[in-house]
């Protein structure tokens, strides 16, 4: 199972770069994926260094698992411990919001950095029966953490239209969202949508031909939404990032991947926020509010792929990359 999982990692260089790794800290990357990143951190870290491995997909786990740990293991939702070459590694299996948690099971107080790369992973879209592909025929399932119950099957059988409307536009950014919800709404009166090409044909339905002629697959922003939706992504970001700067050492950093425009604005007025904590109205001649910053925006501009990458791995097109640096006043 571990052995199928294949993904390529994003702005790799990039990342490892700006994430500044000290030989002897203690890093997180909170969702280790197939293992890219995390092996480069491990390669930059001594014998006294430590790295966390997180992530809510127990097969990606597995997959980081055997890629550090030089071996296969089935892990389970407790903390996983490896050493490799003399360093430490933990694996756990949770999603990337409960950080906070698993540092406090390892009594890691602080750390000195943090990388999230955010999303749906390569081979979970290739892997047809997990559903979250709209070129491949499954059950409509979506979830990143198979353990979780809702699925993309139990929101546009239940949702109401209202509701259906509100995910596609706001999580899909879909102009067609209302005659998308309504078409749902209308077939699942009939029977229940239980895959994802019968989803397909009814957006395909939904969404006039001239606007299907150019641009993306039409299913596309719906499929996104829903993905979202099922497993709460934004929220979950929004906490993630929130706790994890409390985390952080004196000039410890967060890298966060994202791969749309609305993970990509959390994370950018989160930092920005971070940077900027005043909320005293502008005309205001001091600060009252006692706000002080938690220290600086490394990326004023998010750092995107280069012609080579996207060569090499086309999927990290819309990827992009900013950093936050944590600095005790």
């Amino acid at each position: 199972m571990t052995q199928q999982f294949s993904h390529i990692p994003v702005l790799l260089e990039e990342t490892i770069d700006l994430l500044r790794v000290i030989p002897d800290g203690i890093y997180v990357d909170a969702t280790a994926g197939g293992g890219g990143h995390s092996c480069e951190i491990l390669s930059r870290l001594s014998s006294r260094g430590v790295l966390v491995c997180i992530d809510q997909d127990i097969q990606a786990l597995e997959a980081a698992y055997s890629k550090l740990a030089g071996r296969i293991e089935k892990l389970d939702s407790a903390v996983t411990k490896a050493s490799t070459d003399e360093k430490t590694i933990f694996f756990y299996n949770t999603n990337f919001e409960n950080i906070d948690m698993v540092c406090k099971k390892l009594n890691l107080q602080k750390v000195d950095g943090i990388l999230m790369d955010i999303g749906v992973s390569s081979f979970q879209l290739d892997e047809g029966k997990r559903g979250f592909s709209y070129q491949k025929d499954a059950l409509l399932d979506m979830r990143m953490n198979l353990s979780s119950t809702k699925t993309a099957r139990d929101i546009v059988n239940s949702y109401s239209k209202e509701q259906l409307e509100k995910v596609i536009a706001n999580y899909g950014e879909e102009r067609w969202a209302s005659r998308i919800a309504e078409f749902i709404v209308k077939h699942r009166a009939v029977k229940s949508i239980d895959t994802t090409f019968e989803l397909v044909e009814i957006i395909k339905a939904a969404i006039p031909n001239a606007a299907r002629r150019d641009g993306p697959h039409p299913a596309k922003r719906t499929f996104q939404a829903l993905r979202i939706e099922v497993n709460d992504e934004l929220g979950v970001l929004e906490r993630a990032i929130d706790k994890s700067v409390e985390l952080l050492n004196d000039k410890g950093r967060i890298c966060v991947i994202t791969f749309h425009s609305l993970e990509d604005r959390i994370v950018k007025n989160k930092f920005n926020s971070f940077e900027k904590p005043c909320t005293c109205p502008p005309d205001f001649p001091v600060c009252i509010c006692g706000r002080k910053p938690l220290g600086r925006v490394i990326t004023k501009k998010p750092i995107e792929p280069g012609q080579r990458e996207l060569e090499r791995n086309p999927r990290a097109r819309s990827a992009k990359l900013r950093v936050f640096e944590k600095a005790y006043s």
